[in-house]
């Protein structure tokens, strides 16, 4: 995708549009975390369903992503840039000025779906208008914006929804949007028209239905008791045949299919493919997780919440900062297990969560993820993407973006899912011991407003157990990541290094998916 340079005179306007986007893109997706809980009061959602905000958008960039460049080749980047720009910013507004749950989870999707192109094409321009030998500046540039989003995300979400409403964490983005497009329309030149090769519909087409069936059936199986109910069936029985399809199409099609067969010959990138899921379906359910926890089990006012989680982002950039020194120096298998094991420790703090903690052990465990995740990032692009062939090396890219996102939005569905069942089971456990009979509830350890003789008592009684469950239950999920960060290790078995190809792939597509 290299066309004419711009003007010299225009590059630092097209820097600042270009940063912009990545900035928006960024922020957007941590500042939805924060204001869940008051989304799921105002449009009167239930916690599984209030999650279909967040799944809803990574789905639908998950699976415009591998899209994207072929859209920038066949209709040049600036076009496919201010489309998408446009696009972002009309989803938004729509978004805050959503009335229901359903028109929210589908502008939601609008929104995923524009801004899926926001980040690779961001950097293509900024390629494009420099020189080969401030590629690196560039990138340096370009790795700022993608820093500064996730960090400002949740504080400025916890700020708007506390000081108006949450329907301004989405209405921030139109005087950005509308700042960006000027600057796309104005400075930034069409690039040259680079192929018109065919797009392959059939593998797009089974893809998503396969994603999208698999993703409704995991955001529903809760509320409709999974494979009892109708439905479920259906949406597994959809994914499992349109998955079938496109692995049948991608192993016999005689042309270019939308997944490169070539990629599933390399253990790295197979492997390393896989990893970066567990590392997206961490990293999101984290943060999908912690803000209802804090905000409905401990009354944490929204931003105390955004302030809060904020140093996640902050452990990940100071670990950016420590492997691209390192990264060269050592084997990118040891930062990739240092990572990991660092991740499990920061989940296994996480297990000692209580009601009557401090944010203290929140911004600690937080600020050890963020660096944990954050050492896997680029080491893991290398080893996965080294050893591609270029031809099919912009679409390894892709597909691995794809994956992370899946691996969040599916994170999210399960750990939420999960999340439910376990709070009830918990529940109707400790109900179990709530009897009259029971010597310890004449105790002084039982001290009004409970009771179980009158039905304020029992109101209140009711309210505290199902609180204790759901710590519970949370403790329980953070267990289980902790579990995924370590079964993920031994595929580190399987990755190869290639000394000859590291220095040329340490910088380009780590900023490209991260």
């Amino acid at each position: 995708m290299r066309g004419e340079a711009a003007p010299v005179a225009n590059r630092g306007m097209i820097t600042v549009s270009i940063m912009l986007a990545n900035i928006m893109q960024g922020v957007d997706n941590t500042i939805a975390n924060v204001a869940l809980p008051h989304i799921q009061g105002s449009l009167s959602a239930s916690q599984d369903e209030v999650a279909w905000v967040l799944t809803s958008y990574i789905v639908c960039a998950a699976i415009m992503m591998p899209l994207t460049g072929w859209l920038a080749g066949r209709f040049g980047i600036k076009h496919i840039f201010l489309v998408s720009v446009a696009g972002f910013t009309a989803a938004s507004a729509l978004c805050g000025a959503s009335t229901s749950l359903e028109m929210l989870v589908l502008c939601r999707g609008l929104q995923g779906i524009c801004g899926a192109g926001l980040i690779p094409l961001s950097q293509a321009t900024l390629l494009q208008i420099n020189p080969p030998e401030r590629h690196g500046q560039a990138m340096a540039v370009f790795g700022i914006g993608t820093i500064i989003g996730p960090i400002s995300g949740p504080l400025l979400g916890g700020w708007l929804t506390d000081n108006y409403s949450w329907r301004w964490i989405f209405y921030v983005n139109l005087p950005v949007g509308v700042l960006c497009g000027l600057g796309i329309i104005i400075f930034i030149r069409q690039s040259r028209i680079v192929h018109r090769e065919a797009f392959d519909a059939f593998g797009f087409l089974t893809l998503s239905l396969a994603v999208g069936a698999a993703q409704v059936m995991l955001d529903r199986g809760e509320l409709k008791d999974w494979f009892h109910s109708t439905e479920i069936w259906i949406e597994a029985t959809v994914a499992a045949l349109s998955f079938y399809l496109l692995v049948v199409h991608t192993a016999t099609t005689s042309g270019r299919s939308f997944v490169n067969r070539d990629l599933l010959k390399s253990p790295n990138f197979v492997a390393g493919t896989i990893m970066m899921f567990a590392v997206g379906l961490i990293m999101s359910a984290t943060l999908a997780l912690l803000p209802t926890m804090m905000e409905q089990l401990m009354d944490y006012p929204v931003f105390t919440t955004g302030l809060v989680t904020a140093p996640r982002a902050v452990g990940t950039m100071i670990a950016m900062f420590v492997v691209a020194r390192l990264v060269n120096r050592i084997d990118n298998r040891l930062l990739i297990l240092i990572g990991f094991l660092i991740t499990a420790f920061a989940m296994w703090q996480m297990t000692d969560f209580s009601l009557l903690m401090d944010p203290e052990p929140v911004v600690v465990s937080g600020l050890i993820q963020g660096f944990g995740l954050g050492c896997t990032f680029v080491p893991l692009n290398i080893l996965a993407l080294s050893m591609l062939p270029r031809h099919i090396l912009t679409q390894g890219t892709a597909i691995r973006s794809l994956m992370r996102n899946l691996g969040g939005s599916i994170g999210i569905s399960t750990m939420v899912a999960t999340l439910a069942e376990n709070t009830q089971i918990v529940h109707s456990r400790l109900v179990e011991r709530l009897y009259p009979g029971n010597p310890l509830l004449h105790t002084r350890s039982f001290p009004a407003p409970y009771s179980l003789t009158v039905p304020h008592g029992i109101a209140a009684l009711n309210a505290e157990v199902t609180r204790q469950a759901a710590m519970v239950a949370y403790i329980n999920d953070f267990k289980v990541m902790m579990l995924i960060a370590l079964l993920a290790l031994p595929l580190l078995l399987l990755l190869r290094v290639s000394p000859s190809n590291v220095g040329g792939l340490a910088t380009e597509p780590a900023a490209a998916d991260d």
